[in-house]
């Protein structure tokens, strides 16, 4: 199809440049406008106006005729736009750009009112978000409503701009889809923690029972009980080593009679042998059924447990011990008397020193058995004999190894145990080691 133009010797101003650029760049097809009155009549004061095309016209003449498909207006459909359509359109775009402004902000808004999660600005800044979603949806339906009198290729640029801001419109929509769908999970997820709590208030007001006392003991707690029952035997030798020194006690001969033919290192290494004594009278035969230690572990002094009662387990279980641990003639040597001896078979507990560090001592061995008879799954107690190859998986010296006790002539000593200090203590595949004290002899691996 070919256009028709009006011949003109020159360009007669810069619009028609306009239009032949638009024309080549963009390719919109123009729309030719009418008077209402007439669609196929154009008005008169239109046609008075129009302003002939400038030579460059051609072109796009040139690229009608190479592409079917444009069709491209008679010029006398091409019409200037009126001071009243472009104040108009100029007022719709000034407001288009403001809403787009204003519902940019109230978005950003909402996005803020969400860090920190406060649901009355939530809900405020949601609010203000469909408020300007509303007005834009306005601005959309009046320019949708109306017809421009005048169409020139600024118009079409104006519609791709308001395209562009709907798809913006539509992705601010999702979003705000999504973050209602997130507000509803965070509101759920707050609803399940706030029954948690209550729940938790409730279970924390209730008494607790023995398994949950038991519970509270985990391995590292185990193991630093086991650290401190094995000081509580060392710390009570110490004074039990002086009562002999002060009565006139061979420690030589009391130590051979512990244990003989064992080949010390220094002489202080027996002390060993007196530690190795307690440990056998102290856990022999240890009880297998399981006790609460919390009544116990509440005292600061374990004597004024047994001045409160007197007949607990536990008051039992030390004057089994110290009858078994503490020989008559051993008592007679220490204090001239058996006042102690008296005072514990008759059910009472004496506040002497000597009694009193005894039963410190007393309160490690009874709170190690019984978290050791109570735990999941149930400890295993194992003892090391004397004779035994050193094994450090099970055992632990109580002495420290250097490399230059460990390695002789080229190859690892095989050290043999003397003394079984602490026995070890075995939780499925966790082993608490037991202390031992090695012979200083050893044999060469060939």
């Amino acid at each position: 199809m070919e256009c028709a133009t009006k011949p003109s010797s020159k360009p007669s101003s810069n619009i028609s440049d306009v239009v032949s650029k638009f024309a080549k760049v963009c390719r919109f097809r123009s729309l030719g406008v009418f008077s209402s009155d007439n669609p196929n009549q154009p008005n008169n004061d239109d046609v008075a106006n129009r302003e002939p095309l400038a030579e460059d016209s051609s072109d796009v003449t040139e690229e009608a005729e190479c592409d079917p498909e444009k069709v491209h207006p008679h010029p006398d459909e091409i019409q200037p736009k009126s001071s009243e359509t472009t104040d108009f359109v100029n007022i719709e775009v000034s407001k288009l750009f403001d809403q787009i402004s204003a519902l940019k902000l109230a978005y950003v808004k909402l996005q803020e009112a969400h860090i920190p999660y406060e649901p009355d600005k939530i809900r405020a800044a949601d609010e203000l978000v469909v408020t300007q979603l509303q007005e834009l949806c306005k601005i959309k339906c009046a320019y949708k409503g109306k017809q421009f009198k005048e169409v020139y290729p600024t118009s079409a640029l104006l519609v791709a701009k308001i395209r562009v801001h709907e798809r913006l419109l539509e992705k601010l929509k999702f979003l705000v889809k999504i973050k209602n769908n997130q507000i509803h999970d965070l509101r759920q997820e707050l609803q399940d923690l706030d029954l948690k709590n209550r729940v938790l208030v409730e279970e924390s007001r209730q008494p607790p029972t023995r398994n949950e006392n038991i519970e509270i003991f985990n391995m590292s707690s185990f193991e630093d009980i086991f650290k401190s029952t094995s000081k509580a035997i060392h710390d009570f030798a110490k004074p039990l080593i002086t009562l002999m020194k002060a009565s006139g006690w061979d420690l030589d001969r009391a130590a051979e009679s512990i244990e003989a033919s064992v080949v010390y290192s220094t002489r202080s290494h027996k002390k060993y042998a007196f530690e190795a004594y307690i440990t056998r009278r102290m856990f022999y035969e240890m009880p297998l059924e399981s006790y609460n230690v919390d009544d116990i572990l509440r005292f600061d002094d374990p004597i004024n447990a047994l001045i409160e009662d007197p007949y607990s387990s536990f008051a039992t279980f030390c004057r089994t011990k110290y009858l078994s641990l503490i020989h008559p003639l051993m008592e007679v040597s220490f204090f001239r008397n058996l006042d102690h001896r008296a005072f514990v078979t008759s059910g009472r507990h004496p506040r002497t020193l000597f009694y009193q560090a005894f039963v410190k001592m007393a309160r490690w061995v009874w709170v190690l058995q019984g978290i050791a008879t109570s735990s999941e799954p149930k400890a295993e107690i194992y003892v090391v004999n004397r004779g035994s190859e050193f094994m450090d998986v099970y055992m632990e010296s109580v002495e420290e190894l250097n490399e230059e006790t460990i390695v002789s002539d080229g190859g690892r000593s095989r050290f043999k145990v003397e003394l079984m200090v602490m026995p070890g203590f075995r939780f499925g595949e966790t082993v608490f080691r037991s202390r031992v004290y090695l012979s200083t002899t050893s044999c060469c691996r060939c």
